[in-house]
């Protein structure tokens, strides 16, 4: 359990635009940050962070929340883990009770393979770096492919000894259970029920989250055997997905935010030879063919790609099938290929850092002129081929979903095919006719709903103003968005220009009982507040154990639009005012028409017991009770202005 002291030290602490920077590129709008949501796919920002508030929004899947929140989601943490995180971010003491093997065991099995993965990771750095056979076997090694010790100690590199149990015993004799350990695939189960670990006599490459937590492994053989697999991974478990993940990309966000600029490579040591050259905006995709998956992790940094891979018929053939999906995400992509017989690594390793970088500089190209390139080199002179070079180039062009850069391409490819552009805007047409109709239909708009895109979002549901109950569930959110809003400013039109909005707002509202749970909870929350004569602030709500609670408090705290500065121009007399500067307005027409619905909805189920009623007393009762509310409703129009038809 984490003191509550500490917990209000972390969340003071967090900074909501620093926390969801660390894994979402956030470009300033108006007052607010915006970029693309890392909860749901999307090609236009529709996540909105208010630092002002501390709170993020999305306003295509509904996600929303406070820093913790964020973390929670996102890495998937419990409360205490994501704030262990926030703690750890701002250098903050967290005082926890030592936790045996036991324990650890008991927890959650998702956090147990993370602490076992985060051991064996110590377990490999320190069998290289403490022992004779690490630094001489494995140390050397890394050494002698020219990597500094600062860059092997920043990749967490590591060596795991020849023996056959020597990970096993040491995890064993630490408490770890042979169920995470097998799970994690750290060890391997023989027939006969013996195990042995997966990785020994081969130098390590921890494989990280977004976080910094270490998720699996990759494992270089140094021996020579035909037999054994050059490289062995962590095989797919609970916490890895090589799919959803890139190599260096812990080390690399920061760096590819700043450039706005991605490179991509195939293996580990091109990520650290390139690190050691001094760039560091760069990931891997560890071997593995570019997942959908990927492309979306670099599109939440950048949406500018350049792809390094080796010169060789394998390395065109990838390059050509990674453009392909990066366009169609919606990437901006270039392509670069090394000289025969050199990648990344061992280029760098070669000429060195400078001219490393000068190569990059001045060889990659436009993916267009490169796949045009590529292709006609290996058709020649054949003209059937070449039509296929045609489609081909097209095909990948039509897979853009900026129309723009589309007929951009389109014009570039009509000079370097030397066809005539209408020809191949035909075939552009044709391609994309042909997608369409193999696509599925996408659901209307009112259709689809924020739940069905990502699960865990916190959707808000918009009641239907047609339904009595719902437009006064309308009404009741809308004096929860006051009072959470304009809550604590001072009601400055009354004689005492120092009482906040909430008493007031709230003593209009007296006599109107709230149906909606959450709404209720906020009200009672600021009633009680009000007795000590203080007012809650919005981290009660955005924090709020209640998670109904919690999420109509982001909801109605988030803008999804915020007023153009050109609306606001002295020297074209142009001004709109903001609603805080018409607050009387505001507050006394909600208390109006909530009251007005309340009104309505009771008329409403008047008219429905006279209509079932049998006896004329009670008939008579019901009937001098309507006309009594009827002459309140009147009253209430007329205050809000609205001719009532007799």
């Amino acid at each position: 359990m984490i003191k509550q002291e500490t917990v209000d030290k972390i969340l003071d602490a967090a900074r909501i635009e620093e926390v969801v920077g660390d894994f979402v590129d956030l470009k300033k709008r108006g007052t607010s940050l915006i970029g693309l949501c890392p909860f749901h796919n999307e090609k236009t920002p529709s996540f909105n962070v208010s630092v002002s508030k501390g709170i993020y929004k999305c306003f295509g899947c509904g996600a929303g929340g406070d820093s913790v929140r964020f973390v929670m989601e996102h890495e998937k943490y419990s409360y205490p883990e994501a704030l262990r995180y926030l703690a750890g971010k701002y250098h903050i003491a967290v005082e926890e009770t030592e936790r045996t093997p036991e324990q650890l065991a008991a927890q959650d099995r998702r956090e147990s393979l993370f602490i076992v993965t985060g051991w064996a990771g110590r377990f490999f750095s320190g069998s290289m770096w403490d022992t004779g056979e690490g630094q001489t076997v494995g140390l050397n090694y890394f050494r002698e492919r020219g990597y500094r010790d600062d860059i092997i100690r920043k990749f967490e590199l590591g060596y795991s000894p020849e023996a056959w149990t020597a990970l096993y015993e040491q995890a064993k004799a630490a408490g770890y259970k042979d169920e995470f350990l097998e799970a994690t695939g750290l060890v391997i189960r023989k027939d006969d029920g013996g195990v042995y670990d997966r990785f020994r006599g081969r130098v390590i490459f921890p494989i990280h989250n977004l976080t910094g937590r270490v998720l699996g492994f990759g494992g270089r053989i140094l021996k020579t055997d035909k037999k054994a697999a050059k490289y062995v991974n962590s095989p797919e478990s609970e916490i890895y997905h090589k799919s959803d993940v890139l190599y260096g990309l812990y080390f690399a966000k920061k760096a590819i935010v700043e450039a706005d600029h991605c490179y991509l490579v195939e293996g580990y040591a091109d990520v650290i030879s390139m690190h050691q050259a001094g760039v560091e905006n760069v990931v891997a995709s560890s071997g593995t063919s570019l997942t959908t998956g990927q492309i979306r992790l670099i599109s939440r940094y950048t949406s500018n790609v350049t792809i390094l891979y080796d010169g060789d018929a394998a390395g065109i053939k990838a390059s050509l099938r990674g453009t392909d999906m990066l366009l169609e995400e919606g990437m901006n992509v270039k392509v670069l290929l090394f000289p025969d017989g050199n990648d990344p690594d061992s280029y760098v390793q070669q000429f060195g850092s400078a001219a490393f970088t000068q190569y990059i500089a001045t060889h990659r190209q436009d993916f267009i002129a490169y796949k045009t390139q590529v292709l006609l080199r290996d058709a020649g002179n054949d003209p059937v081929r070449r039509a296929e070079v045609i489609h081909d180039v097209v095909a990948s062009i039509a897979l853009i979903p900026d129309a723009i850069k589309a007929s951009v391409f389109i014009r570039e490819c009509s000079t370097l095919l030397d066809m005539e552009e209408r020809i191949l805007i035909a075939e552009l047409n044709k391609i994309r006719i042909g997608h369409a109709k193999k696509r599925p239909r996408e659901p209307a708009a009112e259709e689809r709903l924020p739940s069905a895109v990502y699960p865990d979002a916190f959707p808000v549901t918009e009641p239907k103003p047609d339904s009595g109950v719902n437009s006064v569930l309308l009404q009741e959110r809308e004096i929860i968005r006051i009072l959470l809003n304009y809550g604590s400013q001072p009601a400055t039109w009354e004689a005492d220009g120092d009482i906040p909005v909430a008493p007031l707002l709230l003593s209009g509202l007296h006599d109107v009982v709230f149906e909606d749970p959450a709404c209720v909870t906020i009200i009672d929350t600021y009633k009680a507040h009000i007795t000590r004569n203080e007012l809650p602030g919005e981290r009660v709500f955005v924090n709020h154990a209640d998670r109904t609670v919690a999420d109509l408090a982001v909801e109605l705290l988030s803008m999804k639009y915020s007023l153009s500065p050109n609306w606001n121009d002295e020297k074209r007399k142009i001004y709109v005012s903001h609603e805080s500067e018409r607050l009387e307005d505001l507050v006394y027409h909600a208390i109006f028409r909530i009251k007005k619905k309340k009104v309505e909805q009771q008329l409403g189920q008047l008219r429905e017991a006279m209509k079932e009623e049998t006896d004329p007393a009670q008939l008579a009762a019901l009937m001098g009770n309507y006309q009594k509310i009827k002459e309140v409703s009147k009253l209430i129009a007329e205050k809000l202005g609205t001719i009532v038809i007799k």
